[in-house]
């Protein structure tokens, strides 16, 4: 553990295989992480820490989804809009504007989600006991 703030502590955990292959996260070794912290472990312990398997699941939905299929249904709405309402035979531009819209306002809701998800306390990795 390198710092402990109240019931909060900065963990260093090192990273499993799954995690060297998706790269996202800097370094090659370890990751540092916040944590709940009521076992109240001290800076210099190592520690066992849990995150909810349904709570990763959940933010990867909304992560890697809801873009996805946000920018699809605003291709649709755009094709929809331009065939049915403004009666055009090739509603491409309207396809391309739904999709963009609806994929920037899918990436704001990702970010709206992630910053929910730092002050939520069920999504939060929690330090479950001092080893």
């Amino acid at each position: 553990m390198l710092e402990v703030i109240d019931d909060i502590a900065k963990v260093k955990a090192s990273r499993h295989n799954d995690c060297e292959n998706c790269g996202s996260c800097p370094g090659n070794n370890a990751i540092v992480l916040v944590a709940r912290n009521p076992v109240g472990a001290k800076r210099g312990q190592r520690v066992v820490f849990e995150i909810e398997q349904i709570s990763m699941l959940k933010s990867a939905i909304v992560v890697y989804a809801v873009p996805v299929l946000g920018t699809i249904a605003g291709a649709v709405v755009g094709w929809y809009f331009g065939t049915e309402v403004m009666g055009i035979n090739d509603p491409f531009w309207l396809q391309m504007g739904g999709g963009t819209i609806a994929s920037v306002l899918s990436l704001l809701y990702v970010r709206y989600y992630d910053r929910k998800a730092r002050t939520r306390a069920d999504m939060q990795p929690v330090i479950t006991r001092i080893l």
